[in-house]
């Protein structure tokens, strides 16, 4: 697969969005420390480190593995970079500087092999941004949220940090799409940019839909929202279990793999196996749509006093319009945009067929 300027500017674009997103999450637990709300600081801090050290954890592993692969031996210079959190910018730095080489450099006799290093760069700085997104970035949105209609107002830096959380989720999860189409030879490529918008909205909208509806939820009681997370977290890793996911080398990794899969499933459906999942997809939904009502349903007969009376009917509407509007984007997407969708009508059934080369993105997530 050609790696192009436009690659080139869009990875350049991801560091940015990487650097600002983690300069705006210090920015806002500094700020919760100086005004004193102590729990509101640890929370964001805790959410930024769960996230960093999964992603350096996989970071090194895959590190370890390629030059295992390579025959050569591993240095010790990249564990001690991802002791100090840097791995993703080292990953960023060999990505930008090789990249720059094929997009602007090389000649076409060096292009193909190049260019398929280049590309595997860039795809596994894809699975770590997703990662982290979902480890990261979408708890911090639904903190921030809460802290926004709990208030009923909201500063600079909160503002700044629930768009920066909103552009990180948005970039990732379409950055991750097309990477996850260029590495896999027996995936057709997205035609143009309405398949990638059509997607970008569903995953979207119905994250979004999610997080009000726990944020309303957490208003009602903590310890209760508390619970259906964890509950539906430990479901998720159930279903990584069954379905035997196979994305790691050794055991250990394969573990905090379907614990993190588990994860990313309270937010948001990832076909986790490359097999056919119009049954678990239309689960997933089903099970959402159900509890997103009730916990509607339930805030009614609660007393308003709890919750700002200003913001529980414009919540209320964006919840249930973001739900219909995620559901509507995925049938639209599934039906008409999805690239395989003139060889198989099935949803997601394509994703699971064997490739010919190694590649980590044929036993990662797919749609």
């Amino acid at each position: 697969m050609k790696y192009t300027k436009l690659n080139f500017m869009m990875s350049v674009l991801g560091i940015m969005i990487y650097v600002t997103d983690l300069i705006v999450d210090i920015w806002v637990s500094v700020r919760f420390f100086h005004e004193r709300q102590y729990v509101f600081g640890v929370l964001t801090v805790s959410f930024m480190l769960f996230g960093t050290l999964v992603v350096q954890c996989f970071s090194y592993s895959w590190f370890k593995a390629d030059l295992k692969e390579a025959g050569q031996e591993s240095h010790h210079c990249f564990l001690l970079l991802h002791c100090l959190q840097g791995g993703v910018f080292t990953r960023y730095w060999f990505a930008l500087k090789q990249g720059y080489q094929v997009a602007f450099k090389y000649s076409s006799k060096t292009e193909n092999f190049v260019e398929k290093e280049i590309n595997d760069r860039v795809t596994d700085l894809s699975m770590l941004r997703l990662f982290e997104t979902y480890l990261e970035g979408c708890p911090q949105l639904v903190l921030q949220l809460y802290i926004f209609l709990e208030h009923g107002q909201a500063n600079f830096t909160q503002y700044a940090a629930i768009v920066v959380s909103c552009c990180a989720v948005s970039w990732s999860t379409v950055d991750y799409q097309v990477a996850l189409r260029k590495s896999l030879p027996d995936k057709k490529l997205f035609n143009g940019p309405c398949p990638k918008l059509v997607y970008l909205f569903y995953k979207l909208f119905t994250i979004l839909s999610w997080m009000l509806s726990v944020v309303l939820l957490l208003f009602l009681n903590v310890k209760i929202a508390f619970l259906l997370l964890l509950f539906l977290w430990l479901l998720g890793i159930f279903w990584a279990f069954k379905e035997q996911t196979d994305f790691c080398v050794s055991t250990s990794m394969e573990i905090l793999y379907r614990i993190v899969v588990g994860f990313i499933l309270i937010f948001t459906f990832f076909n986790i196996k490359g097999q056919n999942t119009k049954c678990p997809m239309s689960c997933y939904y089903i099970v959402r749509v159900l509890v997103t009502l009730g916990i509607l349903i339930v805030f009614w007969f609660y007393p308003l006093s709890i919750f700002n009376a200003d913001y529980f009917i414009p919540v209320s509407i964006t919840i249930v319009l973001s739900l219909l509007l995620g559901i509507i984007f995925l049938l639209v997407y599934y039906g008409t945009f999805h690239p395989n969708r003139s060889e198989e009508t099935k949803l997601d059934e394509v994703d699971g067929k064997p490739v010919q080369r190694g590649c980590r993105m044929k036993y990662f997530l797919m749609e």
